[in-house]
């Protein structure tokens, strides 16, 4: 049996040693190749001298077999920091994605974060799971907070920091739910011709500066609003009644000056959109109102060529989208629609009408 065993820490002299001391071993696991010096590993803790040469035995297998894994000391936390980099790089995401990542490395916080990566079990994170349903957190939070547990490990496991991926046997517990409930998820989160109808008249009517452009143009192309916000003039093709859309606005913090333009949500959502005349003539009337309030405001009108630009207090940069949302609930509040109802659902509006003209 290749390796040292001793007793760490015994100061008795006795043949058969009575002080309670741990049984260890020292083995030699190969050369480090930067220093040239022999590299050892030591395992303390066995109860008896044949605990101790079973590990050993387990380990010279490990070596023999080349699936030997020197597991690392950082931390969850440590580990966390370094592998949000190496995510955003390989995955070339976007802002908003890094921040929901961080927001649910977060919630894995209060229960990994001074443990090593090694010292996390499967029961362990199971039981996290299992606490965070416990706490209230819905289906959709602990997918969310499950998926970047397993990046994480699943990394840390690629670079052979750690031997085993405790997420690999991980579930999440759900509910089963009531007929109550799943009637309630059926009720479409869409607008039916007539309703949509009667919140377009309400924009018109009723609506404030930009009201009926907007919900006009989310009803008939069905473009997300962020990408919406994100409108140029020169996504507008006028001759051939096409918009444009190639990127979507990114502003967590509904600060006007403080946004970015970033590309949109998939690779297919870069696309062309083909719209009605009444769309394309509701563009045009806007255009000549804009061009007279840039002449009126003149240096006062940051001009960034966006369509839904602000007039009042930093004239010139988009609308936010935490004011398209605000507009819609008003309108269905005036409306007496439901007000349950959000610009989003004005998308999954376009899809079934689309759907009913058999597109």
């Amino acid at each position: 049996m290749k390796g040292h065993f001793y007793k760490r820490g015994c100061k008795c002299k006795k043949k058969k040693c009575t002080c309670g001391s741990k049984w260890a071993f020292t083995i030699d696991i190969g050369i480090d190749p930067i220093t040239g010096k022999r590299k050892q590993k030591v395992r303390s803790g066995f109860k008896t001298k044949e605990e101790a040469e079973a590990a050993a035995a387990a380990l010279n297998h490990e070596l023999n077999q080349g699936s030997y894994v020197e597991e690392t000391d950082l931390t969850f936390c440590e580990f966390a920091n370094q592998w949000l980099p190496i995510y955003r790089e390989a995955k070339d995401v976007k802002p908003g994605t890094i921040r929901v990542r961080i927001h649910e490395i977060n919630k894995l916080l209060p229960y990994f974060s001074q443990l090593k990566l090694k010292d996390i079990t499967r029961k362990r994170y199971q039981d996290a799971l299992n606490d965070l349903k416990d706490r209230g957190y819905s289906d959709s939070t602990r997918e969310g907070i499950h998926r970047t547990g397993k990046m994480i490990f699943r990394k840390a496991l690629e670079l052979e920091l750690i031997k085993k991926d405790p997420t690999e046997f991980a579930y999440l517990k759900k509910d089963k739910k009531t007929i109550e409930q799943l009637e309630e998820e059926e009720i479409p989160k869409y607008l039916e011709k007539e309703v949509l109808a009667i919140l377009l008249y309400t924009a018109k009517n009723q609506g404030l500066e930009l009201d009926y452009l907007i919900f006009l143009i989310l009803s008939y192309t069905g473009i997300r609003v962020g990408e919406l916000v994100a409108l140029k003039w020169k996504d507008i093709d006028f001759v051939n009644q096409t918009i444009s859309i190639t990127k979507t606005y990114y502003n967590p913090n509904n600060n006007t000056v403080k946004f970015l333009l970033v590309t949109p949500k998939t690779k297919k959502s870069r696309r062309k959109v083909v719209v009605d005349e009444v769309v394309i003539e509701a563009l045009k009337d806007h255009k000549e109102k804009q061009e007279k309030t840039i002449e009126q405001l003149e240096d006062a009108y940051n001009d960034l060529h966006f369509i839904f630009a602000k007039t009042e207090r930093q004239p010139g940069y988009p609308i936010v989208i935490k004011m398209v949302q605000l507009r819609m609930a008003r309108l269905l509040k005036l409306a007496n629609l439901n007000a349950e109802l959000t610009p989003h659902s004005l998308r999954h509006t376009h899809t079934s009408l689309l759907a009913e003209a058999g597109v």
